[in-house]
């Protein structure tokens, strides 16, 4: 909160008025007062305090400074958002084909997905590309290509559902931890859908996970024939988010419930280059990290919409959303199904281009994906969960089909070994050079996408696209 200096002889004459209005619902901690429809300031004096709705909206209003921040693109981000569309849409279909009876395919029946995939090309072409992870055949009739899975992937698949089986629990927990930010504890099924990828849900959660943790989970029929998730009860354990978390570990014994809700949580800042030095946006940042956090998991109806401390409990939000998903990134349009039920603004994506220390906002692949900057350094994840460090090893086997093609199954086999023992070859930052070799003539195109001989095209995120939204 900003540092705005009033006489105690003006904070007792208007206190004067107000303390009648509010006199049921004030409670005093300190030199704190607080009222059930917000935070009550104090001056030097305990007698002497200021409704926030009179007057610590006005101080919002006028004594933070709005800096309009240019879009800033950050190459090692995109990158790492153009890897995982690809690892995303291999996985998806590997698990497709497992659902077959013989566990194979012919390409007819998953053609029409490109769109669901997430791809820019069409599904014949992108599986054959990657002949370490999808092995074709001449199919039973009329000569159509069918697709089963390699041995390699076979393993690294049972790999997987082993991880989701021990991560059971946790998975669990951060899937209450959503649904404890929403306001009727309850989440369709088709909403969460969008979010099992970044959750790190298996592909069969809804009959394998939920019903074996009936204690926190349960399924409920939200309208006609639809299904959806419910929280069973409150989790006192599972409300602390990952700021309160963070500053309960840097103050030791004390426990987060001991932290008041006006105690200024600072957010990490990593700001794109050009901005660190920039008065008058460190002058901005330092003001606006001064304001009392709310919780996301706390009661805001009485906030108000429109103030500054609503955007900060906004960006709050999206912070422990994006802390609860393995890769700390999820697509924008991931958040539209939840924006009445978490008070989000209608339009939110300012947030994220409002704030570029905190968030990333990427337009690869055709779509817009958000990013937690502090998650990463040099674009490479800082915390891997156990599935980040699987779907790695998808990545490398794909890598291999690429550079090697026909013989890409035999390197795979030879480098299994040395993939194991810490040596994966999927660095982040995977150089130009590494990328430009060849294409028809059995080189690996210059990007992931880039089946013809011209440059993919890089949707770049401009100002004319922030209009829209």
């Amino acid at each position: 909160m900003p540092n705005t200096v009033m006489s105690n002889n003006y904070a007792i004459q208007f206190a004067t008025n107000v303390f009648q209005q509010f006199k049921n619902q004030i409670s005093c901690n300190g030199n704190n007062f607080f009222c059930s429809n917000g935070l009550v300031i104090t001056g030097r004096s305990s007698s002497s305090f200021l409704n926030k709705e009179c007057f610590y909206s006005y101080t919002q209003k006028h004594f933070i400074t709005k800096v309009r921040l240019k879009w800033v693109k950050n190459r090692g981000f995109d990158h790492v958002v153009n890897k995982e569309t690809e690892i995303k849409a291999v996985c998806m279909l590997k698990d497709i084909i497992k659902k077959q009876p013989n566990e194979s395919l012919p390409v007819s029946s998953v053609a029409k997905k490109q769109d669901h995939l997430g791809l820019t090309i069409p599904v014949l072409r992108f599986m054959r590309r990657y002949p370490t992870i999808f092995e074709e055949f001449v199919g039973p009739k009329y000569n159509v290509p069918w697709f089963r899975l390699t041995k390699e992937v076979s393993d690294l698949h049972n790999v997987e559902q082993g991880i989701n089986q021990e991560q059971g629990m946790e998975s669990v927990h951060r899937l209450c931890k959503m649904l404890m930010m929403i306001k009727s504890r309850t989440l369709p099924l088709n909403t969460l859908e969008s979010w099992k990828w970044d959750l790190g849900l298996s592909d069969d959660y809804v009959e394998t996970l939920i019903p074996n943790y009936p204690e926190y989970l349960s399924f409920v029929k939200i309208s006609g024939s639809s299904l959806g998730v419910k929280l069973v009860g409150w989790k006192d354990e599972l409300a602390i988010s990952v700021l309160q978390k963070r500053a309960e570990d840097k103050a030791g014994d004390i426990s987060y419930r001991n932290f008041k809700k006006s105690v200024p949580f600072a957010y990490e800042m990593n700001y794109p280059r050009g901005y660190g030095r920039m008065k008058k946006v460190i002058s901005w940042m330092d003001e606006w990290q001064k304001l009392p956090y709310i919780s996301p998991y706390e009661d805001v109806s009485n906030l108000d919409p429109e103030s500054h401390l609503m955007e900060k409990r906004v960006v709050g939000v999206f912070h422990e959303l994006l802390n609860l998903t393995i890769h700390k990134r999820t697509e924008r349009n991931n958040f539209s199904p939840l924006r009445e039920e978490m008070k989000l603004p209608a339009r939110f994506t300012r947030i994220f281009t409002r704030y570029p220390g905190i968030f990333y906002l990427s337009r690869k692949c055709a779509k817009t994906t958000l990013t937690l900057r502090e998650a990463y350094k040099s674009a490479q994840l800082l915390e891997k969960h156990p599935l980040v460090a699987v779907r790695e090893k998808y990545f490398y086997m794909m890598r291999m089909g690429i550079l090697y093609r026909k013989a890409g199954t035999d390197r795979v086999n030879a480098n299994t070994a040395r993939f194991d023992h810490g040596s994966s070859g999927t660095n982040e930052e995977v150089s130009d050079e590494s990328h430009d070799q060849g294409l028809s003539d059995g080189r690996a195109p210059t990007d992931i996408h880039d089946f013809n001989r011209g440059t993919f095209v890089d949707n770049d995120y401009s100002e004319d696209d922030d209009k829209d939204f």
